[in-house]
């Protein structure tokens, strides 16, 4: 039975889910969107960010110790794989970027299985966000609100990052038109390599502060991977704002459509795209005539 405090928290589940899709399809709309690859190693960067900073709350005690070393360890690692791998593939068919990050995808769900098994993983919430927070017309987990505040600061350094300073500039310049930014003397290289370090870190921020919310498996990645693409299809190819606005529509759907019938959540998930497909192929804040 649908009772009003069960609607308005799932509303707030919707949010905080929502959030934190936005962050990781911000992400991977930016990988994309600058780099041309269609990273499908990104739900395992997600899963990675997870793991490195359970790997460190268990060795210091501290979730903001885990939150910083999940980050870093996956912009590190994210480097890294852009330098040894994917700067290999940018001028290869979209079916080799598909295969390789598929592949990569595999071998990150394999060593992660390989040092930490297939055993659930849970991180706690840290003492600040613990508990139940009295709201007045119902009871509801504090680190679920704390989420929200979270990764809206993320965004908004996010956003900072690509509007308000000269990278960002670059960055977009680059998703419009990268032949003309390499035209210009700028070392479109080393841009490529910083984004998807910075795509990376968005995942891996995720990955840590979902860990309280949801336990961590090898294969936690792979729902998330799924969402995130609907959620840049339904916002648009290479739009931030888009990424925000289409992580927001995803986790409400998914959480309201949830408290009726779980099974049909996902169903509801990829209608809503296909409708905004029809009425707009370009995605609801996607550029026009973009690939």
């Amino acid at each position: 039975m649908v009772t009003w405090a069960n609607f308005v928290s799932q509303l707030f589940n919707g949010l905080a889910l929502g959030a934190l899709l936005a962050l990781i399809a911000s992400g991977l709309t930016i990988i994309y969107g600058t780099l041309g690859v269609l990273n499908l190693a990104h739900g395992a960067m997600f899963m990675l960010g997870g793991y490195a900073g359970y790997a460190a709350w268990q060795a210091s005690g501290s979730f903001v110790v885990a939150v910083v070393a999940g980050t870093l360890f996956m912009g590190v690692a994210g480097v890294a794989m852009e330098r040894v791998i994917i700067r290999h593939f940018y001028a290869r068919p979209l079916e080799d970027q598909l295969l390789v990050t598929f592949g990569l995808a595999i071998c990150f769900v394999e060593l992660a299985r390989f040092f930490f098994s297939s055993d659930s993983k849970t991180v706690p919430p840290p003492p600040l966000f613990s508990g139940i927070t009295n709201m007045g017309f119902m009871l509801y987990p504090t680190y679920r609100l704390a989420v929200v505040g979270i990764v809206a600061a993320a965004l908004l350094v996010l956003f900072l990052v690509l509007y308000r300073t000269r990278l960002g500039m670059i960055v977009r310049a680059g998703i419009e038109d990268a032949v003309m930014v390499d035209s210009l003397g700028i070392n479109v290289d080393r841009v490529f390599m910083v984004v998807f370090g910075i795509g990376a870190m968005a995942a891996g921020f995720a990955g840590i502060v979902n860990a309280p919310v949801v336990s961590l498996t090898p294969e936690v990645g792979e729902a998330i991977l799924v969402q995130a693409f609907v959620v840049i299809v339904i916002g648009g190819v290479g739009s931030f704002p888009g990424a925000v606005l289409g992580g927001l529509i995803a986790g409400e759907i998914i959480s309201l459509t949830s408290m009726v019938n779980p099974g049909y959540a996902y169903v509801m998930l990829f209608a809503a795209m296909t409708l905004v497909l029809m009425v707009r192929p370009h995605g609801l804040l996607g550029a026009r005539g973009r690939e």
